[in-house]
Formats: structure tokens, sequence, C-alpha cells
């Protein structure tokens, strides 16, 4: 069995950033070598997300409004979590509603994705580097 561990850094410029990493895994699938298998892409904070969904951009910006009416990042004080001298707690909720990673299956040394799927991570308390798990497993 072969396989490939990698991590993926970001550093974004705003507190909540959508950024569609499938280009990158699909580099690293090919990098792997591997033909049939599963590829892991885990978010490695508690304030940051990976999922799969369609690049759409109306489609991003319904979560990003979707997940602040949910969530709303102000009035701080809505959050037990910010008493200890945190401005996150709306991240933290964000965070598990949109998942902490995604599997998805390699079939003949490519990501087997549905119609219009690909993979985001969604970071919802950034402005400072945080980063993903790649792990793929495979024949």
């Amino acid at each position: 069995m072969k396989s490939l561990t990698r991590h993926l850094w970001f550093q974004t410029t705003e507190r909540r950033e959508f950024i569609n990493v499938t280009d990158k895994i699909e580099e690293l699938v090919a990098e792997s070598g591997v033909a049939e298998g599963l590829c892991l892409i885990n978010a490695m904070h508690i304030t940051a997300s990976v999922f799969v969904n369609d690049a759409e951009s109306g489609l991003l910006q319904d979560f990003e409004s979707w997940l602040e009416e949910i969530a709303p990042h102000e009035p701080l004080s809505n959050y037990r979590h910010n008493l200890t001298g945190e401005d996150n707690g709306d991240a933290h909720l964000k965070r598990t509603i949109m998942g902490r990673e995604v599997v998805v299956a390699i079939t003949k040394g490519q990501l087997d994705f549905g119609p219009w799927e690909q993979i985001f991570y969604g970071e919802f308390d950034g402005r400072r580097r945080k980063r993903i798990l790649v792990k793929i497993i495979g024949d």
C-alpha cells in the first residue's frame, strides 16, 4: 500500500474566507501514485473547516450570509467562550456546522467526484497561519 502525507498552510487576510484547494489536492494525488484509494483532507484548527460543494461564487456568498445569520460574530457578548479573552466563539460554531474533514475516493488515479464537486478550506477566524492535513492511502 502507498501513502502520502502533506500539510498545506494558509495565511488568510480576512477573518472569514473560502479557498478552493481542489487543484492542490489533485496534484498531491498524482504525486502519491495511488490509483485506487482514499484521500482525507482535514482542517487542523478548531476554527477552520474542510468541505465539498460547488465552486459557484454566489453559493460561497450564501454560505457566508447563512453562517453569519446562524452564528453572528457580534455582539461578542453572545458567546461564553469569548469570556476567556477570545473573540472567536462564532468561529467554533461555524466550523462545527461546516465540518472538520472530507474523505474523497480515488479511482484510476483521480479524485472521484460527483458533478460540480470541489474541495474548500473554510476559514472562520483567520489572519494567522493555519494548516490542513492531506493523507492519501491506497494502491
